[in-house]
């Protein structure tokens, strides 16, 4: 054996078309299987099949937004936070890059901070710039309007998301609620 016979490795798909076309065969199969997943809420069964995409497509937008979203379903928001951004820079007028790196700043918003939330407000504030009615974007605002107690803002955040949506149903109920506590007197100290 001649060491010729080494310059080119059984994995090397630069010089073997075939084996190409499967690698790209693979992805794209991969990648559907992945969706599926994705849009059942599966996205920690997701995760092997894309970081598996990634591995072929480190740079793919598709990939990276799959990927965060996965990790995003899976609670684990702080691994997606890199992918989104990468993600932001090769495709910035995305807005699904956008609402899903919103999502990635903010995390649990029952955990989330001041700055998480402002991390999060700018970039869905991205979105609504390249799509004002992207689904969900009013509406995610809204909530987290109301974890500050903002409820004008929170109403008026509502209020958009029925406009882009008027059979939300949960974009009214939650509106309907913003209304009560708005209205509800401020409590004041006892007169003496």
């Amino acid at each position: 054996m001649t060491d010729s016979a080494h310059d080119s490795p059984a994995g090397d798909t630069e010089h073997n078309p075939p084996l190409e076309r499967l690698t790209e065969e693979q992805f794209r199969h991969q990648m559907r299987q992945a969706a599926h997943l994705l849009s059942n809420g599966q996205g920690e069964d997701a995760l092997p099949l894309l970081r598996r995409c990634h591995d072929l497509h480190p740079d793919d937008p598709d990939v990276l937004i799959n990927l965060g979203g996965a990790y995003i379903l899976a609670g684990r928001h702080r691994l997606a936070v890199p992918l989104l951004e990468r993600a932001s820079e090769l495709d910035p007028d995305n807005p699904a890059v956008w609402s899903n790196l919103a999502a990635a700043y903010l995390g649990q918003i029952v955990l989330s901070t001041l700055t998480k939330q402002e991390r999060a407000l700018a970039a869905y504030r991205r979105v609504i710039e390249l799509d004002a009615a992207y689904p969900n974007v009013h509406y995610n605002m809204g909530l987290i309007f109301i974890d500050r107690r903002d409820w004008d803002a929170a109403h008026a955040a509502f209020t958009l998301a029925i406009e882009s949506n008027p059979h939300d149903g949960d974009a009214h109920a939650m509106r309907q609620r913003v209304e009560q506590l708005r209205d509800q007197p401020t409590s004041s100290p006892p007169v003496n």
